[in-house]
């Protein structure tokens, strides 16, 4: 149990209460003493145990978002200063300088940042649940599933760019619900699901890949650069859906952190401690799965961010758990650096983030296979 209570722990919320009386340096479970601060109030009925490393973790995340969002905003084409930028924001700037910021770079960068968490968190949420550092949307098929809805709205269809993300959202949870009823045998188990969920992505990639050949050559291309995922032209009704969608989503997988950790610890440990096992998964199923469609449907499938970000979070915050606040801001983080990287490093043309995403994440994923051959 005491490693459930440490990997809750990393960025956790603020407690609301009359008043905070004690705070400690460690906490014991079962005996055994663990990191960070406890929190209580007065009443003893709320307590928070606030882990020193992740919290700096997430303050210097944080920190660099802010400042890759700065270069985002005052960088390209056209320069803005940080002054010019601070008026736009605040509704004083000129008509030229907010169209720039607010009608351009603004709705790209909170996309962005948005779908790097959103991944990053399904991908925590999975490799949690799996107890297998593959265990992402990625490689368990939930992506493709997105990318098989929306090229099918594309080319079948021949939907707007509206009816596209709606194609892929309905695409990446049909998905995950057949992979999860594929996989279900007495309960879900880690490989199988991460078994099954392999083999329904690599039929989906044949059925796009098939889709694709058959179209014309103008609905072809159309397909193919979705399939690489862009921020590109992105705008405000693209960060309104997404931010309510994520409002739920994400309080609800924090929320369920505590058991997550829980399950991690084995099935059999998990209802000793009175974790109702498969009702849980299910519902962590639904949340991973809702978070990487809903980042899908925004940006198209934006490779490797759910796969690299959340363990690169735990190594960071030194956490055996799921580390989802971190992993958010490392997700953010990802997005908004590849994306402008993918921008400025070959302008005046544009390459999309997913272009980005999948050539260091190519990298990483050898490096990770490398690594757990090597402990074998």
């Amino acid at each position: 149990m005491t490693r459930a209570v440490t990997g809750t722990a990393v960025g956790g919320a603020a407690v609301t209460s009359a008043a905070v009386t004690s705070a400690v340096t460690s906490a014991a479970v079962g005996g055994v003493p663990t990191r960070g601060w406890v929190v209580r109030d007065r009443a003893d009925r709320l307590s928070l145990r606030i882990d020193g490393r992740g919290l700096v973790v997430c303050v210097g995340l944080f920190v660099a978002i802010l400042a890759a969002g700065a270069v985002a905003l005052t960088t390209g084409d056209f320069h803005v200063p940080v002054g010019a930028v601070v008026d736009s924001l605040l509704g004083q700037g000129s008509p030229g300088t907010d169209f720039v910021i607010l009608d351009l770079r603004l709705p790209r960068l909170l996309t962005g940042i948005m779908v790097g968490a959103a991944l990053a968190v399904s991908g925590a949420i999975f490799q949690t649940m799996t107890a297998n550092p593959l265990g992402s949307p990625d490689v368990i098929g939930f992506t493709a599933g997105s990318s098989t809805g929306a090229v099918i709205v594309i080319l079948v269809l021949h939907g707007n760019t509206y009816e596209t993300s709606f194609g892929a959202l309905v695409g990446g949870l049909v998905t995950a619900v057949a992979i999860y009823l594929l996989s279900f045998r007495r309960g879900v188990a880690g490989p199988r699901l991460i078994l099954v969920g392999i083999g329904t992505a690599s039929m989906l990639t044949a059925v796009n890949s098939y889709l694709i050949t058959r179209a014309s050559l103008g609905d072809a291309i159309t397909a193919q650069t979705w399939l690489l995922g862009s921020l590109n032209r992105r705008s405000w009704d693209n960060v309104r859906p997404l931010a309510i969608a994520l409002v739920v989503l994400l309080p609800t997988a924090w929320f369920l952190g505590r058991r997550l950790s829980m399950l991690a610890m084995g099935s059999d440990a998990a209802r000793a401690l009175g974790v109702p096992v498969e009702r849980t998964r299910l519902t962590l199923l639904a949340t991973g799965a809702a978070l990487a469609a809903c980042a899908t449907a925004a940006a198209g499938p934006i490779g490797f961010v759910a796969l690299a970000a959340p363990q690169l979070a735990r190594h960071l915050a030194r956490s055996p758990g799921a580390a989802l606040v971190p992993a958010a801001l490392l997700g953010a983080l990802v997005v908004v650096v590849s994306d402008l990287a993918a921008q400025r490093m070959f302008a005046p043309s544009q390459l999309p983030v997913g272009v980005a995403t999948n050539a260091v994440g190519g990298l990483y994923l050898v490096w990770l296979l490398s690594r757990q051959r090597r402990r074998t």
